[in-house]
């Protein structure tokens, strides 16, 4: 049902050019996401700043609200409030924690557990060669052996707020990232996603994501995460009821070389849900309202 996309942004999408292989590049995006009736999209890369390559999409593709992001991993200097602070100016919007180099997500995925013969995910493999080749590149904690929040992620806390930047909580622990959202509410950061509710690494319970609730942050739901078998679609689907969807994003976090292209991916998610019962008006919050209040612009 494409009518259900109309005016849609993803926030959540993995472009080329890119260290990791992707679907497709910016422009191709931004021509699918005109082609399709959506508003816009975010380009995520796990290791560089994209607001430059944003900015030069929506200087060729006009109709497309391209939105940068930075990701707060090792190769732009882990929680660097500098970093922030010049995507801030570059004109980037959102602020991705760490994903692979999240202490977290390393522990769970190559941690004592880990099983080789396992297929892994693409970002694991460049960590392994990473350390093969003898490069150093510690693992990220936002919170620090005192438990409390690091003075840098404090420093990060006070751009997001200034610059209205918005906040993704990515691949924290449950510790950090509740201590991570109550600290974003107390330096007046407004916007605040608390990234794929219902990936298993970052699993939160409909209680937690309620607590969450309260310091005004966003669940964002993804298409890849029960798509690839990860969770279950009644899972999903009980999460959105149960939250309700004035505090929902839905987002497909698809651009995998392998993974059909974001637009399609969205379309299914939406016609999905539809057809297990949620309106068309609730679908638009998710997918329209909601991301246009996060970006400033509603």
């Amino acid at each position: 049902m494409r009518e259900l996309i109309q005016g849609a942004y993803d926030l959540h999408v993995h472009t080329a050019p890119d260290v990791l292989p992707r679907r497709l590049d910016d422009f191709e995006m931004a021509q699918r996401v005109m082609d399709s009736g959506m508003a816009g999209f975010a380009m995520k890369s796990h290791y560089f700043c994209t607001g430059e390559r944003a900015a030069m999409t929506r200087k060729l593709y006009p109709a497309c609200d391209a939105v940068g992001t930075i990701t707060l991993n090792g190769s732009v200097g882990g929680i660097n409030p500098a970093a922030v602070e010049m995507a801030a100016r570059a004109g980037t919007k959102l602020v991705w924690f760490p994903t692979s180099d999240s202490a977290h997500e390393q522990n769970l995925t190559l941690g004592e557990d880990w099983n080789p013969d396992k297929k892994l995910p693409y970002w694991a493999q460049v960590v392994l060669q990473m350390r093969e080749e003898g490069i150093d590149n510690p693992v990220i904690r936002v919170v620090g052996e005192d438990g409390r929040l690091t003075e840098a992620t404090h420093q990060v806390l006070e751009v997001i707020a200034r610059h209205q930047m918005i906040l993704a909580t990515s691949h924290l622990s449950h510790e950090e990232t509740f201590a991570l959202v109550r600290a974003a509410k107390e330096h007046r950061v407004e916007h605040i996603i608390i990234t794929h509710v219902d990936f298993p690494t970052t699993f939160y319970t409909v209680e937690e994501q309620v607590e969450l609730l309260r310091c005004g942050a966003y669940m964002e739901h993804c298409f890849v995460t029960y798509n690839s078998g990860k969770v279950d679609f009644e899972v999903v689907l009980e999460q959105i009821r149960a939250i309700g969807a004035s505090h929902i994003i839905l987002s497909t976090d698809l651009g995998q070389k392998t993974g059909i292209y974001p637009d399609e991916g969205l379309e299914q998610f939406v016609t999905s849900l539809y057809d297990r019962g949620i309106s068309e008006g609730d679908i638009k919050k998710m997918t329209c309202h909601n991301q246009r209040i996060l970006l400033g612009k509603a």
